[in-house]
């Protein structure tokens, strides 16, 4: 009897040491990763934004392909909100508490435990940089409970490791499945059309063929101020036209025009008006990014080629761009028409076997 309370006796103790030793354990904790991504903050913000975007690059849903997802009528925006079930990763809920778009989100994340229901506030930061890219924080915060300080003392690694490490994982397949989408562009070469040329304002320039994106726009916007400041009418959709590209020596000379509907006498200034001419063209279409026209090209020299038909000498090389790429983030979503005009007399019995087909 006196060895079992003895026994007893020391279970008490050192029940009592650890209630103590862990009850004074500071249990608070902020744990974050940040990732430079890039990409546009706007691209990023909606995949975080967007709860249902969670799954295609979530780190944890490998841990239990069979996780059940239960998405709230919202699930964008603040008060947002899903919820997850799973036999191994346990129970818990997301929700959107604030957001400030395209720099900050603000959510309430909660487990659901056999040892209780914990709660944590995570932050998301999106700052843009100098360069282009964007830099994205992600952080959570909150306290552990004594039983939680407990059975986390036993895990092979400790808390604020395995949780940076999540977010690490999740940061990096968040990236990745920016810049996959960002890649992604189809290139549809749709053969010979009639194009109606017109007056247009332009300005010429030349540079380096990797500064032409750069130099593009804001010429083009410069010649829609110098529109609007005049109350000139804009008749239809930017483009370039080349007149001159050299491979050799990297360079390029082109003009970045905008449409109107009638000829402009312009008596200073850089900004002049011209007249393109209407003529025959090979029509290509890319969707995607600009860094894909070389392959649209080759792809409209290739066509020109199998057709038998001939570049027309006296017609330069023009691109029409149908929406504006400063408006719209992803680049896979920007449309070109680009026109390779022919030589008209060495294209009738091409033209005439297209129309029978349309």
């Amino acid at each position: 009897m006196k060895i079992a309370k003895y026994l007893l006796f020391l279970i008490l103790i050192l029940i009592i040491g650890a209630s103590v030793y862990y009850g004074t354990q500071d249990g608070s904790y902020e744990v974050s990763s940040q990732k430079t991504m890039d990409a546009p903050i706007a691209l990023i913000f909606n995949k975080v934004n967007d709860l249902k975007e969670w799954e295609r690059w979530g780190p944890w849903g490998k841990n239990d392909p069979n996780m059940n997802l239960v998405y709230a009528e919202k699930t964008s925006g603040q008060g947002a909100s899903y919820s997850w079930e799973s036999t191994l990763e346990g129970d818990g809920k997301i929700t959107t508490i604030a957001i400030d778009e395209n720099k900050s989100i603000d959510q309430s994340i909660s487990f659901h435990t056999p040892i209780g229901t914990s709660r944590s506030d995570v932050q998301w930061k999106f700052i843009p940089n100098n360069n282009g890219t964007t830099e994205v924080i992600w952080g959570m915060k909150g306290e552990h409970s004594f039983l939680e300080k407990i059975f986390l003392s036993f895990e092979k690694e400790p808390f604020n490791a395995s949780l940076k490490s999540m977010f690490d994982e999740g940061l990096t397949n968040l990236n990745d499945l920016v810049l996959d989408e960002m890649r992604q562009y189809s290139i549809s070469v749709e053969g010979l059309k009639e194009h109606g040329g017109g007056y247009y304002l332009f300005i010429t320039t030349a540079c380096k063929i990797n500064e032409l994106a750069s130099k593009m726009t804001p010429m083009l916007q410069r010649i829609n101020d110098f529109a609007q400041q005049n109350q000139i009418a804009v008749n239809g959709r930017p483009f370039t036209i080349y007149n001159e590209w050299d491979d050799a020596n990297g360079t390029v000379i082109f003009s970045s025009a905008v449409p109107v509907k009638d000829r402009i006498i312009i008596t200073e200034g850089d900004i002049l008006c011209g007249y393109l001419e209407p003529c025959l063209a090979v029509k290509t279409v890319l969707t995607g990014n600009y860094n894909h026209l070389t392959e649209a090209y080759k792809k409209a020299e290739d066509y020109i080629l199998m057709n038998g038909l001939k570049i027309n000498p006296e017609h330069l090389l023009f691109e029409v761009y149908i929406n504006d790429s400063s408006s719209i983030q992803n680049p896979a979503n920007w449309i070109t028409e680009i026109y390779t005009p022919v030589v008209r007399e060495m294209t009738q019995d091409t033209e005439t076997s297209e129309q029978n087909l349309q």
